[in-house]
């Protein structure tokens, strides 16, 4: 690299583009939660939808969201790049909230107030799908905002394991939570206001104007970015270690694993910080790098739908180690998914008395689960992890591993609050008459904001730190598809319920003050009893991401991608943490 190359290098990555980066992202959230927070309001109030119909809408949609990134992750990876996967998701979302909002605004594309003492009209088919066509929109745009922003941030800090940028990137993915946690929290007090009392296409028009400001200052960034070229589409070559170990099924693996394939220049585009090691699991897939007889297309590249290198069979072997720790936060998502629902309902029905003259806006009860979010990533990083460094001597003070299993504990106890303040509820409704305060409702909030300062920020780094390093994109799509199925799991655990109790007492029925929201709430915290189990059994067998460090070739290093780095011999490479 010349002299102007290196001087363009300095300029370029670091803290000075994350103004541009988090903007993008910053107008993604603000967007998301200004109508996510009130969507159960709008839905059964304006649109005149019932309840269970509402709720499994916002689960759906928020599935939906959550899915797309995956799709996006892919194609960032393969062809089009981060900066343009960002780009173009964020047009895609600003073109949904601009429908959004014009459906908000125009009379005939929602239905018209409900009459005194008349049954409300129900939105007709074309207006629902005006709704579901730009609600579609968001969907499809955060699939390019959400599984790049991550990715393309920390690659501002070329993130390579090493203890100084292992910190850098640590303090990035806290900076991402805190500032979409900043965001979130004024989205749920002012534009949940302006909702609640000036009007919709207001409370919906506000996000959409920010979005396309984003979108402009993102774009203008683009100087000073690190821009890491896509390599060849991961998908592709997961699919050639496959089909390689399947056609050599019968083949015995070599007991030294040094005879297996390698390739440094075939890989080098994929492995910039070092090549992945041999590890002794998943052995089938080692299949795929022993070399037989007609392998070779011409001397030196081989037919990779016949042999692959040891790298690309350790990015499987990768990936495959990951996802039982990923699916642990499925069931977290389906536990919290009623805070946006069910939740909002009940506050609804409660004493919102601030004043003689004002409420407290029931969609705004979530302002604690963000500012409890808040304040615990800022004790969290100053005084929490000093305090527990010293003992530890790790960078972070402790493992993603401990910090996804202490969110993960959390969490089952806000939904342990919810269920005990809704017997209380309808204990003084049904037998006094009488309605609690809102606020009663703030404990089970509060937890769960405690819970994703813990959780969130430790699984999205277990994503990004344990994936192959050209599949980072697809791989931090993972937390927004665990989010994604965790809505729809939602969606199917709430349908379930309904059917199965509706004949006898619907224990979700619209009238909460009949329902048994209680015992759903201790349904879901006996399914994160069950989750927590298995995710501790997962957490002690798992087998950190074998790295050779680059430049040393006759004793390769295991990075430990946390931050610590340890010399090994290349047959050493399993090492267990435990929760």
């Amino acid at each position: 690299m010349g002299e102007d190359g290196v001087e363009k290098k300095r300029k370029q990555g670091g803290f000075r583009t994350m103004p541009f980066i988090l903007a993008c992202d910053i107008c993604d959230r603000f967007a998301t939660t200004g109508f996510n927070a009130n969507m159960i309001t709008y839905l059964t109030r304006q649109i005149h939808m019932p309840m269970v119909q509402a709720s499994n809408t916002i689960t759906n949609f928020s599935g939906t969201s959550s899915l797309t990134p995956i799709i996006g992750g892919i194609m960032a990876d393969s062809f089009a790049g981060r900066f343009w996967g960002i780009t173009v998701g964020s047009i895609l979302y600003l073109f949904g909230m601009i429908t959004l909002t014009v459906s908000a605004v125009v009379p005939s594309l929602h239905p018209p107030p409900c009459a005194a003492h008349q049954q409300c009209r129900q939105a007709s088919n074309g207006q629902l799908f005006i709704l579901y066509i730009s609600l579609l929109f968001t969907a499809i745009g955060s699939g390019g905002i959400r599984s790049c922003v991550v990715p393309f941030g920390a690659d501002q800090f070329e993130f390579n394991g090493t203890q100084t940028t292992a910190k850098k990137g640590w303090n990035f993915f806290n900076l991402y939570f805190f500032a979409n946690g900043l965001t979130s929290l004024l989205a749920l007090t002012l534009m949940v206001y302006i909702q609640d009392n000036v009007g919709w296409g207001l409370g919906f028009g506000i996000p959409a104007v920010v979005m396309g400001l984003s979108v402009v200052v993102f774009v203008v960034g683009y100087p000073l970015y690190i821009n890491v070229l896509p390599g060849r589409s991961p998908l592709t070559r997961l699919c050639q270690v496959v089909v390689a170990a399947f056609k050599k099924r019968n083949a015995v693996p070599p007991d030294d694993a040094s005879l297996l394939y390698q390739d440094k220049d075939l890989d080098a585009d994929l492995s910039l910080t070092g090549r992945l090691l041999h590890t002794d699991e998943l052995k089938f897939f080692d299949r795929a790098a022993i070399v037989t007889e007609g392998d070779m297309l011409a001397p030196g590249k081989p037919n990779l739908w016949r042999l692959s290198t040891v790298h690309r069979v350790e990015e499987l072997k990768s990936l495959m180690r990951l996802l039982p720790i990923w699916a642990m936060g499925i069931i977290l998502t389906t536990s919290s998914s009623h805070n946006g629902t069910f939740a909002i309902q009940q506050a609804r029905i409660m004493d919102r008395r601030l004043t003689k003259h004002f409420q407290f806006p029931a969609a705004s009860i979530s302002i604690f689960t963000v500012t409890v979010m808040l304040l615990g990533l800022i004790i969290y990083d100053r005084l929490f992890v000093p305090l527990v460094r010293r003992f530890t001597k790790h960078p972070s003070g402790i493992n993603y591993f401990m910090r996804m299993g202490i969110g993960l504990t959390i969490n089952m106890l806000g939904n342990v609050s919810a269920a005990l303040v809704e017997r209380k509820r309808k204990d003084a409704m049904n037998l006094h008459g009488d309605t609690i305060s809102v606020f009663w409702l703030v404990p089970q909030f509060a937890i769960h904001g405690l819970s994703e300062a813990f959780y969130s920020v430790g699984h999205m780094e277990f994503c990004y730190d344990q994936a192959p390093e050209s599949m980072r994109s697809s791989a931090t799509a993972l937390f927004w598809l665990s989010i994604s199925l965790g809505n729809y799991l939602g969606t199917a655990l709430v349908t379930i319920v309904h059917n199965s109790t509706k004949k006898r007492v619907d224990w979700l029925q619209d009238d909460l003050n009949k329902a048994k929201l209680d015992s759903y709430y201790w349904l879901v915290v006996i399914l994160q009893i069950f989750n927590l189990g298995i995710y501790v059994l997962c957490a002690k067998y798992y087998t950190m991401k074998p790295l050779e460090a680059t430049g040393d070739v006759d004793a390769p290093k295991i990075t430990d991608t946390q931050g610590v780095k340890e010399e090994v011999e290349l047959g050493a490479t399993k090492k267990n943490n435990s929760v």
